[in-house]
């Protein structure tokens, strides 16, 4: 493979990661921890053998949670 097929591949991996924390903790029964704050960033904080992914999902969670954080207050208060 020459240096932009990896490139590409990379930043295919990097989208297709993007929330990916915020994604499962919202649509996957059983994955998050209920109706929440954060919750993408919650899930990606969690103790797993996965934890370099967290390098690359957590920021990407930061930011699509805060772009939900409407929705979440919304079916807020929580605790």
């Amino acid at each position: 493979m020459n240096r932009f097929s990896r490139t590409l591949l990379m930043l295919s991996c990097v989208v297709t990661l993007a929330g990916c924390g915020s994604i499962i903790s919202r649509t996957v029964p059983g994955q998050g921890h209920g109706h929440q704050y954060y919750p993408g960033v919650q899930w990606d904080v969690r103790d797993t053998p996965w934890r370099f992914l967290t390098l690359i999902d957590l920021p990407l969670s930061l930011v699509v949670d805060s772009l939900l954080l409407p929705i979440d207050v919304h079916h807020g208060p929580y605790k």
